[in-house]
């Protein structure tokens, strides 16, 4: 494998590991419906802000969500929505299983 290719396979593995963790996971489900404030987020998980900031930190940096800063609210929606297709091809997997 050259150096490339193994860049690439890298970068894959960050998304999938931002996204491989069940609160973020639950995040990016939500973020489907459109943006989402980090208020929410919170109320929905029932997880302090300051945790929920870092779960959307990594999915940002993973290139998953962005945010919007709105005053002293920061609100996150999805970067790529198709990452959505990949977790029903999860289910199907899951279904079969």
């Amino acid at each position: 494998m050259d150096s490339k290719a193994r860049a690439v396979l890298t970068a894959k593995t960050k998304v999938l590991k931002a996204l491989a963790h069940p609160a973020r996971l639950w995040m990016v489900e939500r973020l489907e419906g459109g943006e989402r404030c980090v208020c929410e987020l919170v109320d929905g998980l029932g997880l302090d802000f300051s945790t929920v900031s870092k779960h959307l930190l990594v999915l940002k940096n993973a290139g998953v969500v962005v945010d919007d800063k709105r005053g002293k609210q920061v609100f996150y929606s999805l970067k790529v929505p198709c990452v959505l297709k990949f977790m029903h091809c999860v289910e199907a997997v899951m279904e079969r299983g």
